[in-house]
């Protein structure tokens, strides 16, 4: 991995560390963060790639040295993609955003939450330093960020190139080459990232597994894929495991609450894969010693607590679907390695909100991950009943 320039600015998020009961909340106006004005809206507000260099760069330059920013990998079409590092614990915290696109608030949270922690001398941000190393990758997918799109920009005479066992071989079934979701990959294609992961770290691509399906493992054929898997396994290899994993996502603007008509804010998840210790996940069974689902679900828990707290604008959470077998997923393969795994699912697309909107939804994400950092660093988290998770509403699509 190449080393980058090293990097804070002052940002004035702090708070207790205070957890709440599970409740569900009470109906919310119509000022929710999770209600979208019906019209779209230009993306420009959001960071893009040369913001991102910019914004990491300063944040390392004044952390004193308690950032780290580095290069890890690039993307498809040879943009860097950064990771930033802070705190000396012994318990590792993963992040990634952007693995689409489309999917932006993510990316302004962990800047956030980095600049905060790099800058702050209170005894929140020292605790949260002293107990966790926190690594954040703010645009996993630069390629697909800049398009503003879920793809990535990489065509299968490219993949083909790089591996060439898979000449002859069926496309991928995330291959993207028609018109989807509104964008036209058709003359610029492109793949779903987000299911080309696999729980074997050390996995070859072969043609008998193409061209695959939702239910089936990735293959790591995409630089970005690769680069997130290079990184988990350096951590591994650093501190013997990576406790929690979480990958912050974007979903569609209009489901509601359980049976409520209260519109979602965000959904959260912790299960992504059939138990390996069940019937349903037998085919994962070699995975079985290292899965811990309880641990998922207690960190879903203090999520949903810490969002209910008070007057809270934020409290329109839900569980996303469940009952997912998505092994392709960064989600599902993590999971299956051993960690601690979270899904955040904001409301909404880049072109869904007006300024405002998209504040308050970045701040839903900023304060879900705030209540994993706390909650690792003060031990919390580790005393919530994993039970409670069951009590979170589910989302009516």
């Amino acid at each position: 991995m190449k080393k980058w320039k090293s990097i804070s600015c002052m940002c004035m998020l702090a708070g207790a560390l205070v957890f709440q009961p599970l409740a569900v909340s009470a109906d919310q106006p119509e000022n929710s963060p999770g209600t979208p004005d019906q019209q779209n809206y230009k993306i420009k507000g959001f960071v893009d790639y040369e913001e991102l260099e910019q914004r990491l760069e300063k944040i390392e330059q004044t952390s004193n040295g308690r950032v780290d920013v580095e290069v890890i990998g690039q993307s498809n079409q040879g943009r860097d993609i950064y990771s930033a590092r802070i705190g000396d614990g012994d318990k590792v915290v993963l992040i990634e955003s952007e693995i689409h696109g489309n999917e932006k608030t993510g990316t302004d949270a962990l800047l956030h939450i980095l600049q905060y922690l790099g800058s702050s001398n209170s005894t929140h941000a020292e605790k949260i330093r002293e107990e966790l190393t926190f690594v954040a990758v703010p645009k996993m997918n630069p390629d697909a960020s800049e398009l503003d799109r879920r793809g990535n920009e990489r065509s299968w005479e490219e993949v083909v190139a790089d591996f060439p066992q898979l000449e002859g071989a069926v496309p991928s079934w995330n291959y993207y080459n028609r018109s989807l979701q509104g964008d036209d990959y058709s003359d610029n294609p492109g793949f779903d990232v987000n299911r080309d992961f696999h729980p074997d770290l050390q996995y070859e691509p072969q043609p008998e597994d193409f061209p695959g399906s939702s239910s089936e493992p990735g293959w790591y054929i995409h630089p970005e894929s690769q680069t997130i898997r290079d990184l988990y396994i350096d951590l591994q290899d650093e501190f013997g495991s990576v406790d929690t994993f979480i990958d912050l996502h974007h979903q569609g603007p209009h489901y509601k609450v359980g049976e409520t008509n209260k519109d979602v804010t965000m959904s959260i998840s912790a299960q992504f894969v059939p138990n390996p210790n069940s019937e349903d996940g037998a085919k994962y069974s070699s995975y079985a010693d290292n899965y811990n689902y309880d641990f998922s679900r207690q960190l879903n828990v203090a999520i949903y607590n810490k969002l209910q707290q008070g007057n809270s604008p934020f409290n329109n959470i839900t569980l996303y679907s469940q009952g997912l077998d998505l092994p392709g997923t960064a989600l599902g393969s993590f999971a299956l390695n051993g960690s601690g795994t979270v899904l955040f699912e904001v409301r909404g697309q880049t072109h869904s909100f007006g300024q405002k909107k998209r504040g308050q939804l970045v701040k839903t994400v900023e304060t879900g991950l705030y209540a994993v950092l706390e909650g690792m660093a003060d031990g919390s988290v580790y005393e919530q009943d994993p039970e409670r998770y069951e009590d979170i509403p589910l989302t009516n699509r």
